[in-house]
């Protein structure tokens, strides 16, 4: 049973006595505590979530408390430790501060000093959770599902987005990693800086890739596809992230992007081991959606409604066999290729059903001439809505010629002028 968020401080000792004493202390100094004895209750009282502090001492049956500090930071590496030792246990304390304890006091116990670091940290601590929360909230409203494979990924948005550590975003294209990127940045640490997002295969040299950094200082940069880098180029990253953690200075953070198998690319010798090894300290794998199907029809739904009401239009039905041909769908483009599809359906094209057609017309109210006129109207019309006039996306998105579609909008008195965003 975990343990209620309104408990501040988790003391663990095996001295009865001692834990009353440590109890009562902090009681009286108006903290809300719950004192165990035995080290391996706290295994299933703690949530990586709960905004509290641990105090607890070294040497206890069961569990010592280096394992419990080990399991406390593999549940989650912000949780305040402090452990107690003996007066002889000095190195053992100061490798458990390495390992990730807050602090370490020394028997017998000087009351001001345990106050003096519960009255600092505990309010870090649930300042630290409350920004969680926000972060949860406005990640869960961008990057969409609720499979599994991507509540976790938001999970360790949520747990990672608040440090400065670089980050390897893996995945096919179309999964989100972008986007990834870009709520790692909003929510850290740097996020007044700037966020500098650029190309490997744009960087032909040192220079170009320092440039960026410059440029990026103070802030991020997501680096798309490093392999495509200069062998020179990815040495040179390597020795300024090393810079970086000697210095223990983060000037600026690195966000790298690459496909769904990076190890692949260091086996091709197009990625430096030493890079992968820097950049892959913090991994997210994002999932395709054909890993995560559950996701496909509500994703449609949600994309279909976004640009109906775009284009002011009621949401079209679906019908329960066109949602198992999406379920169906191999979904190389994964959800950009999904967005793209219902947005089509938005406007009358179904895709995906052997070929494209666009859906029947209940009854035929005029001439099949004016019908197929005033459709092509429609349709080319709600095209220019959706891309803001911007004839190179509309060409695209319709899949003819522009010049076509330049002769079309004539014949149907369209002025892409009219469809551009009002500032």
């Amino acid at each position: 049973m975990i343990m209620n968020n309104d408990i501040e401080v988790l003391i663990i000792d095996d001295d009865h006595d001692v834990l009353e004493s440590y109890q009562q202390l902090l009681e009286m100094s108006g903290f809300k505590v719950k004192a165990i004895t035995d080290p391996t209750q706290a295994t299933s009282l703690l949530h990586k979530n709960w905004p509290g502090v641990v105090v607890t001492d070294m040497y206890m049956p069961g569990l010592s408390g280096m394992d419990l500090l080990e399991f406390i930071k593999n549940l989650d590496p912000e949780l305040p430790v402090i452990m107690i030792t003996g007066h002889g246990d000095i190195p053992m304390a100061v490798d458990a501060v390495k390992r990730g304890a807050l602090d370490f006091l020394q028997k017998p116990l000087q009351p001001a000093e345990l106050l003096t670091l519960l009255e600092k940290h505990l309010p870090q601590r649930k300042s630290t959770i409350e920004q969680r929360e926000s972060i949860g909230q406005s990640t869960s409203e961008i990057l969409l599902g609720e499979s599994p494979l991507i509540v976790k990924i938001r999970e360790k948005i949520t747990q990672m987005a608040l440090t400065c550590k670089d980050v390897l975003i893996e995945g096919e294209s179309g999964t989100g990693r972008h986007t990834v990127s870009k709520l790692l940045h909003q929510h850290s640490q740097l996020h007044k800086g700037p966020f500098v997002a650029t190309q490997g295969s744009k960087i032909t040299c040192t220079a170009d890739l320092q440039r960026a950094m410059i440029s990026a200082r103070s802030g991020s940069i997501s680096l798309n596809e490093p392999q495509a880098m200069p062998l020179e180029t990815q040495q040179w990253l390597c020795r300024f992230l090393l810079e970086q953690e000697r210095q223990n200075k983060k000037e600026v953070r690195v966000l790298a992007i690459t496909g769904a198998n990076p190890e692949a690319l260091v086996e091709q010798e197009v990625l430096l081991p030493e890079l992968f090894y820097f950049l892959s300290q913090i991994r997210f794998q994002l999932p395709s959606l054909r890993q995560r199907v559950s996701d496909i029809a509500p994703l449609f739904k949600y994309f279909l409604k976004q640009s109906c009401q775009k284009l002011h239009k009621a949401v079209p039905a679906i019908d329960k066999a066109y949602i198992n041909t999406l379920n169906r769908h191999a979904w190389s483009g994964n959800v950009l290729e999904l967005k793209n599809v219902a947005e089509l359906y938005a406007i009358g094209i179904v895709k995906l059903t052997g070929q494209d057609r666009t859906k029947p017309l209940e009854q035929m109210s005029s001439p099949l001439d004016d019908l197929v006129d005033s459709y092509e109207k429609q349709v080319i019309e709600d095209a220019l809505y959706l891309f803001a006039g911007r004839i190179n996306d509309v060409s695209n998105y319709l899949q003819i010629p522009r010049k076509k579609l330049y002769l079309r909008m004539k014949k149907h008195n369209l002025d892409k002028a009219e469809y551009k965003a009002k500032s």
